[in-house]
């Protein structure tokens, strides 16, 4: 094995949400597989310090590490493809590379010199790069560059990592361009000139991509590979086909037989060794695509025209679908759209529910709605964060007879706050990097669906949140059957919930999802299916 980090840079053209993310993902894990030691690390050019503030909306998912960082979904991907956790260094933006040279500069450290973007920027971004490999002591680490090659944005890092690539030295560096060859239905042909122009783009910047992966919807032609070598200056074999499939976790298989992971060993001088099994990722392909029965779910948010809101929590249904040999048919409803009058019709076929996290008042009333509508028709129900707090509003409101319970995110003045902010919360004005994040120990009640799920009783989860529950409303909850049944050992603060009397009723204030991986499906999420797949077997 290498003593030396090696570093895989990936660049995106053409168009963004080409999946840069997914690439770095499957080629980590074949490296990963030939038994190297690797990360991934994302360079996002935004100006925001980090996603936290971010509406999803606006950038999809919010994902949270273990140590407590906020940070872009595509770390999701890396945690989900690999059964790694990634960190705070691993998740780098624009705004908190200002925010850490401006300091620098505030404290005298450049001694009295111009702050410029070349040296002072470029170096703070190589700096980042270098930390995680040198910190995990990793043979390798891929960075994938955020954005599109040609945004005013991306110049500095596009900048940075051309100045890495001649100190690191020839073979301790490799850079991966991701494209677009789109096809033209009027002409019936797949056109390769937006890929020589994003190529041309990186060559003013002074970076020759080793590798070329080519998005497509259609098999490339032995031509059309050879036209792209000879005028991008790649080798034959560097130039990759990356088509369309049925599932995100069919792209390691697709690039092991395009052999993407050799060609880069090849470049980074590398022992290719032999060829990866995969075993498990196969098997659970297999699981994913020959399943003999499918279930309905209604993911109940605020967010569901924007599918990338939910991503880990839809990714997390999808492993424990397979785990269960199941499909989970997930149904986007808006929270906003479900009324009294229309509940039972909104929430129709579904065999089980889960309603998801989120902010603000905005689409609340319809979420406490569809909790009722789960509890009151035995339909298995799972609540995440703002879920789990609006199943303990509702049955406060319909079960303690409390009809203006509420929390006091919604309702600073309701005389039932049975969600209240929490204590270390109160004072605190600043909205960044200020929730309760991370993860945090939770004991578990044995007896209960979570122990039944888990199968120990001390685990730990990660969290995002400023609200929980109101301990001071506890008794009354228990006694008429909503159980705690997950307790943090330091600050007793609930986070589980469960009605025993129900099929399956469950809410966390944690984000089990954010756990989730190909090869360790989240073992709550794992019960839910099973407990609605016994419930639609059962009918």
């Amino acid at each position: 094995m290498p003593q030396k980090t090696k570093y895989i840079f990936v660049t995106g053209g053409v168009t963004s949400s080409l999946g840069k993310g997914i690439i770095s993902s499957s080629l980590a894990k074949l490296l990963q597989s030939r038994g190297y030691s690797v990360t991934i690390q994302k360079l996002d050019p935004y100006i925001n310090v980090d996603p936290g503030t971010l509406n999803p909306y606006e950038h999809g998912e919010c994902f949270v590490t273990e140590d407590g960082a906020e940070t872009d979904l595509d770390l999701g991907h890396y945690e989900r493809f690999l059964n790694v956790h990634t960190t705070q260094a691993n998740n780098v933006t624009t705004g908190r590379i200002y925010q850490s040279v401006i300091n620098k500069e505030r404290r005298g450290e450049y001694l009295g010199k111009t702050v410029q973007v070349i040296p002072h920027i470029t170096d703070e971004i190589k700096r980042r790069i270098k930390l995680v490999g040198t910190k995990q002591k990793l043979d390798v680490v891929i960075t994938e560059i955020g954005g599109t090659v040609g945004d005013i944005e991306s110049l500095p890092y596009i900048e940075a990592v051309r100045q890495l690539k001649y100190e690191l030295g020839p073979t301790n560096s490799a850079f991966i361009h991701l494209t677009l060859v789109p096809y033209l239905a009027a002409s019936g042909e797949l056109k390769t000139k937006p890929t020589q122009h994003s190529v041309k783009i990186l060559l003013e910047n002074g970076i020759q991509p080793d590798v070329l992966v080519l998005r497509t919807e259609h098999p490339l032609t032995e031509d059309i590979r050879r036209k792209v070598a000879l005028f991008c200056n790649v080798n034959l074999n560097a130039v990759i086909e990356s088509i369309d499939v049925s599932t995100i976790y069919e792209v390691p298989l697709l690039m092991l037989k395009e052999k993407l992971d050799i060609t880069i060993l090849q470049k980074l001088d590398l022992p290719v060794g032999p060829t990866p099994e995969l075993k498990a990722w196969k098997q659970f392909i297999a699981k994913l695509k020959d399943s003999k029965s499918t279930v309905k779910v209604g993911l109940v948010g605020k967010y569901i025209e924007l599918p990338d809101a939910y991503k880990s929590i839809m990714e997390a249904l999808i492993h424990a679908g397979a785990s269960n040999q199941c499909k989970v048919d997930i149904t986007p409803i808006h929270s906003e759209e479900i009324d009294l009058g229309n509940v039972a019709q909104k929430l129709e076929g579904m065999n089980g529910i889960l309603v998801a996290p989120g902010f603000g008042h905005r689409g609340i009333e319809g979420k406490i709605l569809a909790v009722q509508h789960a509890r009151e028709n035995k339909i298995p129900f799972f609540g995440i964060c703002l879920g789990m707090q609006c199943s303990v509003i509702e049955f406060s409101r319909n079960v303690l007879g409390f009809a203006d319970a509420n929390s006091t995110e919604m309702t600073r003045n309701t005389a039932h706050p049975v969600i209240d902010l929490m204590e270390d919360q109160k004072g605190i004005s600043d909205k960044g990097g200020t929730m309760r994040l991370g993860a945090y120990p939770c004991s578990l009640a044995e007896g209960s669906n979570a122990f039944a799920a888990y199968k120990v009783s001390e685990i730990q989860e990660r969290h995002r949140h400023r609200y929980e529950l109101n301990n001071a409303f506890l008794d009354a909850l228990q006694a008429k059957g909503m159980k705690a049944t997950g307790i943090n050992p330091d600050t007793g603060l609930v986070e589980i919930i469960e009605i025993p009397e129900h099929p399956w009723f469950v809410g966390v204030q944690f984000h089990p999802e954010y756990k989730s991986t190909v090869v360790n499906p989240h073992p709550l999420f794992v019960n839910f299916i099973k407990a609605v797949k016994n419930g639609v077997s059962s009918k």
